[in-house]
């Protein structure tokens, strides 16, 4: 059976998607999908990924964020896989996942660590860090339907 592929040739796979990124059967009303490896500013990255958080869309913003990661230069390169991996924790959070979420939440946090005393683009460190620390913390104590509801809380700031 041929693969779907990308404009490109690569492998991608073309069922529709819905907002936490979940395949959907063919021919179902999904997410718009955002098209891969778009460069982008760190200011514009950020304030992509902020709009998609704050619409609910955590799938999608890890996406812009994991572009971002793999754009960067060595330096910053931390940085940005350790927001993009707070996306996907509160991705996985959604879909009731608790405990790929609490993982991913306490690495993103790992990740953002040395970036704290001197944080690069505005970006709140200290505050994504204590957020992803309360809301891993919350959802281990709970049930994946109260992980669910604790992603729905208000989202992180990117920027202080």
């Amino acid at each position: 059976m041929d693969r779907d592929r990308d404009p490109f040739g690569r492998a991608r796979n073309a069922r529709p998607r819905d907002g936490l990124g979940r395949l959907l059967p063919y021919g179902s009303a999904g997410v718009q999908r955002l098209p891969e490896g778009v460069p982008r500013s760190p200011d514009a990255a950020l304030t992509e990924a902020q709009r998609l958080l704050d619409e609910g869309l955590p799938f999608h913003a890890h996406e812009v964020l994991e572009d971002a990661w793999k754009a960067a230069a060595e330096p910053e390169r931390a940085l940005w896989k350790g927001l993009a991996q707070l996306a996907v924790g509160l991705t996985h959070a959604a879909r009731g996942n608790a405990f790929g979420a609490v993982s991913l939440l306490r690495r993103g946090a790992d990740y953002l660590a040395p970036y704290q005393d001197s944080p690069p683009h505005g970006i709140d460190v200290a505050g994504l860090r204590r957020w992803a620390d309360e809301l891993a913390g919350t959802i281990e104590q709970g049930t994946p339907d109260q992980a669910r509801s604790v992603s729905e809380r208000p989202r992180p700031n990117l920027r202080r």
